[in-house]
């Protein structure tokens, strides 16, 4: 219910920034990394019983990954294509966990989620790989925008590990409570 409720929102949200003039670069970033996030989840969720699925949620990382590679930082050019894969990977993985279709037929959905995946990713890369040549090396950020962004990571990684730990309870919130690793974390 809340995967569809999500993805429902998801689809709209975009049109809206668009037609209230409040969509920004940043914001469909965010929206793309927690269309990630999201997927990712729900393929964790359904590995209990296919394994492989994890691939579907681990794709969009190891692409972020393979940024250590230059080129593969560059910019790419604009592709409908790519949010069709993104609602079909979630609206699968939410058909998918939510046992509404025979098995059969949800990992065969599954199976065709990933091809459709690999392929988009497969063409970026592609894409990425053929125009290396052009790529121009960005300006490195400032020192105190590195440090800046240093320091907001760390607050909200200290934030997010303080809100996974907190008690339900205020009297049983001490110190030591805040002192544990969250296996969220």
């Amino acid at each position: 219910t809340l995967a569809a409720i999500a993805l429902t929102l998801d689809a709209v949200d975009g049109w809206i920034a668009r037609r209230t003039a409040t969509a920004s670069e940043v914001g469909a970033r965010f929206d793309g990394e927690l269309d990630a996030f999201l997927i990712l989840v729900l393929s964790v969720y359904e590995a209990r019983s296919i394994w492989w699925v994890l691939a579907i949620g681990l794709m969009r990382y190891v692409f972020l990954a393979a940024g250590v590679l230059p080129w593969m930082r560059a910019s790419l050019p604009p592709r409908y294509w790519r949010k069709v894969v993104a609602a079909i990977q979630g609206i699968t993985l939410a058909v998918a966990v939510s046992d509404i279709l025979p098995r059969d037929i949800a990992e065969a959905s599954l199976a065709v989620a990933l091809l459709a995946l690999v392929e988009s990713f497969g063409r970026d890369v592609w894409w990425l790989a053929a125009h290396r040549e052009e790529s121009v090396p960005a300006k490195p950020p400032s020192r105190i925008r590195v440090i800046i962004s240093r320091v907001t990571t760390g607050i909200a990684v200290l934030l997010l590990c303080g809100a996974l730990v907190a008690p339900d309870h205020p009297v049983s919130r001490t110190i030591s409570t805040f002192l544990r690793v969250p296996i969220e974390g």
